[in-house]
């Protein structure tokens, strides 16, 4: 079942974020920015589980950013992470955003989804506020891609 998270889902949602940081597939997140930023989070939950979780932040006047999309290992690939992606598009729809970006080591889910591969430098400065907080920072080797959606 897809839904928006809840104060009860974040440290689960804390452990499978991290779990893949440890892997360094995914940047770490606290539990206090996971508070912060819960409004931001969709989950996928089966069986009591949490199955996935990702989040839609909006940076910017027309860009929203997908953040933190992660999965089980062992439900990847049975439309978990791409059923939350359809819900953060379709919420940035609404909410009027043009754009969609993400920073990835994963850019192949993204690109079936829609989204391009695009220069760091093409981005909106404003969208870099959150990587001072980066621990690759300003090193960033993720790879940064855009999807259109109006």
């Amino acid at each position: 079942m897809l839904r928006k998270a809840t104060i009860k889902d974040v440290e689960k949602i804390w452990k499978l974020v991290n779990s893949y940081a440890d892997k360094r597939i995914m940047l770490p997140r606290s539990l206090s920015e996971l508070y912060e930023n819960l409004r931001d989070f969709y989950v996928v939950i089966g069986d009591n589980k949490l199955l996935g979780c990702g989040a839609l932040h909006i940076t910017w006047e027309d860009y929203g950013e997908i953040l933190s999309l992660a999965v089980e290992p062992e439900m990847v690939r049975q439309g978990i992470g791409s059923n939350i992606l359809k819900a953060c598009e379709e919420e940035a729809r609404m909410l009027g955003l043009n754009k969609l970006i993400t920073l990835t080591y994963i850019p192949e889910f993204f690109e079936a989804h829609g989204f391009v591969r695009v220069k760091k430098s093409t981005l909106p400065h404003k969208i870099w506020s959150m990587c001072i907080k980066c621990p690759k920072f300003p090193e960033c080797d993720e790879i940064p891609l855009v999807k259109k959606i109006i």
